[in-house]
């Protein structure tokens, strides 16, 4: 008996890649419902070959749903997961609500999946920020060899992050340059065609922006709470795909090519790294695929044992909508969880 899932925030960027991977991957549901707001009601998205038709999450019955993926932004989430949670449905939570709280797991499935067991406190597990998912698949297998005590690291992030509004900015605004109208700013600060803006999220009284310190609180949870690191979140005129330039630190010496060994071992992982021109991947290549790129393995000689590295991967699928179905698919194949009876 296969699975029934719930998917709430259907109509946006990363509900319908949601739906796509679970078609991709085969997932075992025997049925999928499509959420969102009253507005987005009778909406029809596409899940493999069949269309589903949006229903109300206000009105919907969670008593006999499975698993709940959740990605309608933080004041949903903070209102809903808690009683689809209650109902009896595992809430595997896109937004950053929860991402914090000690009662709720926060997993990357290539890293920590052993912590997934912490979903019964609250039946909810929160998605990591989707700068810090590539990032820490890319450095767990490293932690593991060398000890990570530091990590500096600089984002390109895509504007799809910033969900379909960046995405339809950056193409108005483009348009715009070339057609020498009025450029519009609404999503973002300032302008993000041909230009690129170093903040995302708000400011903090420390100076970083909240997108920074995402990086930093998560990456110390998911990992390892000694780690180190500052960060720099910068938005660019990309629609897919975020890019990384990361500086890393070690307890214990190693090597450019013990580290290209290790990560091309590794879980999630591909290395393109040719020190020749065009021998490494950009967030163009990255679009539409599912692993986490990495290139420009090198020494980094300002301190002792560093290495420096671009990592790259496509924002939607690894830093979202993957990973909320890889957690999924933990669930099932370690038997945490068990599909309901459905009533005849």
């Amino acid at each position: 008996m296969g699975y029934k899932v719930a998917l709430v925030g259907a109509t946006g960027n990363v509900g319908r890649e949601m739906l796509n991977i679970l078609d991709e991957r085969k997932f075992p549901a025997d049925e999928v419902v499509a959420l969102a707001s009253r507005r987005s009601v009778g909406t029809e998205v596409s899940y493999g070959d069949k269309t589903l038709k949006v229903k109300a999450l206000e009105n919907h019955d969670f008593s006999d749903t499975d698993i709940c993926l959740m990605s309608a932004g933080g004041a949903v989430s903070k209102e809903w997961s808690p009683k689809i949670g209650a109902a009896g449905a595992v809430v595997i939570d896109n937004s950053s609500t929860w991402r914090m709280d000690p009662d709720v797991p926060l997993i990357v499935p290539e890293v920590n999946a052993d912590a997934v067991t912490g979903f019964a406190k609250k039946n909810i597990i929160a998605n990591p920020n989707c700068s810090t998912a590539q990032l820490v698949v890319a450095l767990k297998p490293l932690h593991d060899k060398a000890v990570i005590k530091r990590v500096v690291v600089a984002t390109y992030q895509s504007v799809s992050g910033a969900g379909k509004e960046g995405m339809d900015e950056l193409f108005a605004q483009t348009k715009s340059v070339y057609t020498a109208s009025e450029l519009v700013n609404k999503k973002f600060p300032k302008r993000i065609a041909f230009n690129v803006i170093p903040e995302i999220d708000v400011f903090m009284e420390d100076g970083y922006t909240k997108e920074e310190w995402k990086m930093m609180a998560e990456t110390k949870k998911i990992l390892d709470p000694k780690i180190r690191l500052t960060a720099t979140c910068v938005r660019v005129p990309v629609f897919i795909g975020h890019s990384e330039a990361v500086s890393i630190e070690f307890e214990k010496p190693i090597t450019p090519d013990e580290a290209r060994s290790i990560l091309r071992n590794a879980p999630g992982c591909l290395v393109i790294d040719k020190h020749e021109p065009g021998g490494y991947v950009t967030p163009y290549e990255s679009a539409g695929e599912d692993a986490t790129y990495i290139s420009r393995i090198r020494e980094d000689a300002t301190v002792e044992n560093g290495l420096s590295m671009w990592v790259v991967s496509d924002n939607l699928r690894k830093g979202a909508a993957l990973n909320a179905v890889q957690i999924a698919e933990c669930l099932i194949n370690r038997k945490l969880i068990s599909a309901k009876q459905k009533a005849a």
